[in-house]
């Protein structure tokens, strides 16, 4: 209850002496925890003491800057969350080669990790040691996406990723993490079913890469389209919303403890995910006009520190 409440005279005669007991009809009882029930509730402490938030924090562009060093206050904003009893976790488009050496960096080690913008999901083995098993992966047959991408796209570098872990790429890429990586043709790409197909283009445009991906026509896949012509493949209706969705029930927790932060096309996904649910979903500022548009809230860029922002809100 607010301390400045006063006590009427006729609360102050129903209540019995200090250090005494008083006995009282069922009915009576019922009514009494009712209307401490509705004065709690009056006083906002339900939504300070509603339990833990699943909080979904994207990594590029989110949690770290471009040259791969942490957002300003950001480690500290997420292990304050974390020690307040929150489930701080990371969805990202990356894979788990990508993705442990920055859970190190953040200092959390959540009990699940979505990676490959949802076509993945981890399970934590070892808090300790940060070790993970696979607990659920999608997969597709890439042959028709892949011949019809090169067909338009000859010169541009692919890259996809098996189930279980193993990634395979046609030319070098200084943006990829190419460490345990094999080089092939291009013909053993589609060998097998794959997880996620990456292409990266470098000599187009982001708005003419764009365009001709909307007019090639995927749509036997799920696809997002990165800040420059980078073009990230999933198996149709899987994003980073579908596997969260897993990781929430998995939890136990409610739909609409859910707080997840982006700023690229493939967090559209679980934006509207988060949302649909009660939910909050937030861009950076930095992402473009139609994801901010997608989410509820905007909060400052990642070079402004704009995760830190929100999570050091979350507790006053």
């Amino acid at each position: 209850m607010s301390e400045d409440r006063a006590t009427t005279a006729d609360e102050t005669e129903a209540l019995p002496e200090p250090g005494s007991v008083e006995v009282v009809e069922p009915d009576d009882a019922a009514e009494l925890v009712e209307e401490i029930a509705d004065e709690t509730v009056a006083d906002g402490s339900p939504e300070g003491t509603a339990g833990p938030i699943l909080i979904v924090l994207d990594i590029d562009g989110t949690v770290l800057l471009e040259d791969e060093s942490p957002s300003p206050g950001v480690v500290d904003a997420v292990k304050d969350a974390a020690a307040a009893g929150n489930e701080v976790m990371l969805a990202t488009g990356r894979s788990w080669d990508g993705t442990r050496g920055i859970l190190r960096v953040l200092g959390i080690a959540p009990e699940y990790v979505v990676c490959s913008n949802g076509a993945v999901v981890l399970k934590r083995v070892d808090a300790d040691d940060l070790a993970y098993e696979r607990v659920h992966t999608e997969t597709f047959d890439a042959t028709t996406v892949l011949t019809l991408l090169r067909e338009h796209l000859p010169d541009a570098h692919y890259l996809v990723e098996l189930p279980g872990g193993e990634r395979l790429y046609t030319e070098y890429l200084d943006d990829w993490n190419l460490l345990a990586a094999h080089r092939v043709s291009f013909e053993e790409l589609t060998a097998q079913p794959v997880c996620r197909v990456v292409v990266v283009s470098p000599e187009h445009e982001e708005g003419d890469f764009l365009s001709l991906v909307e007019r090639i026509g995927l749509n036997q896949v799920s696809y997002a389209i990165g800040w420059t012509a980078w073009l990230d493949i999933a198996p149709q209706g899987v994003d980073k919303g579908t596997a969260l969705e897993l990781v929430r029930g998995w939890l136990g927790l409610p739909a609409d403890r859910v707080l997840v932060m982006g700023d690229g096309r493939n967090d559209v996904g679980m934006f509207e995910w988060a949302l649909r649910n009660g939910g909050r979903a937030i861009a950076m500022a930095q992402g473009p006009d139609e994801v901010r548009a997608v989410a509820g809230e905007v909060t400052t860029s990642v070079q402004e520190g704009g995760v830190a922002a929100i999570l050091g809100a979350l507790g006053r």
